[in-house]
């Protein structure tokens, strides 16, 4: 990696630079397991392989969308105010974000060593840094982490719903974020775990596009639109 053909790096959060993509996984496994067995105990349990395919990298309520369209289930939008028990796409979406905060406060959360190491080194070339998150949580997650002074700027799921912009797979809001850095996307690298995330990468046409395989697999990383793909963000410095 010649960082010298770059001006910014721009680094999706979850399973990127911190461990809450697990956080993520366990919080939608909990809220579609007790939708499943309440509602549909007919069907195939919920699986690690329905979250990298349909859940992984997308914003919250469009999540919820893509699961119950895998399983033919169809379920009123609903409102944004919807509490986490009523049956709608958006209140399940509110479920899982309430399992995500109880389990984020019981357990915390730490920065990967080899995430922390390359953004200090980023950070020590001048290279410019933005975090480009679906989560409504991202600034409260990256506090948490002891990373919140190293990027000025965010993108998060609360900017992309002012802004009006379309999630991942899109490129939208990792396009935002360069103009915002005032970088061009060509001299801009994306940093992604979700296969939705590199999708929206290539589809932005950005310089580079860099896949970090925390399961959801080195070639389906590559097939979606990753230049390369590492195990851990130190193997780029």
């Amino acid at each position: 990696m010649d960082w010298s053909d770059f001006d910014a790096a721009l680094f999706d959060l979850d399973g990127v630079l911190t461990p809450t993509a697990l956080v993520h996984m366990e919080a939608w496994k909990q809220t579609f397991e007790e939708f499943l067995t309440a509602q549909h105990p007919e069907m195939a349990p919920y699986t690690d392989r329905d979250y990298f395919d349909f859940v992984d990298g997308k914003p919250r309520y469009a999540g919820v969308r893509s699961f119950l369209a895998s399983r033919g289930i169809e379920l009123p939008e609903g409102q944004a105010t919807d509490a986490a028990e009523v049956l709608t796409v958006c209140g399940l979406g509110n479920r899982k974000n309430r399992t995500f905060e109880q389990i984020l406060e019981t357990d915390g959360v730490e920065a990967y060593p080899g995430s922390r190491r390359l953004v200090e080194a980023l950070e020590a070339r001048d290279v410019k840094l933005a975090v480009v998150s679906s989560s409504r949580n991202a600034p409260t997650v990256l506090e948490a982490a002891g990373l919140l002074s190293h990027f000025p700027t965010i993108v998060d799921g609360v900017v992309a719903g002012e802004r009006h912009l379309a999630g991942k797979p899109a490129p939208d809001t990792f396009v935002y974020a360069a103009d915002l850095v005032g970088v061009r996307p060509a001299r801009c690298v994306v940093v992604e775990d979700a296969l939705s995330g590199v999708q929206a990468g290539r589809a932005g046409r950005f310089g580079c596009v860099v896949g970090v395989d925390r399961g959801a697999g080195a070639e389906a990383l590559k097939h979606h639109g990753a230049d390369l793909v590492v195990e851990d963000l130190a193997e780029l410095l």
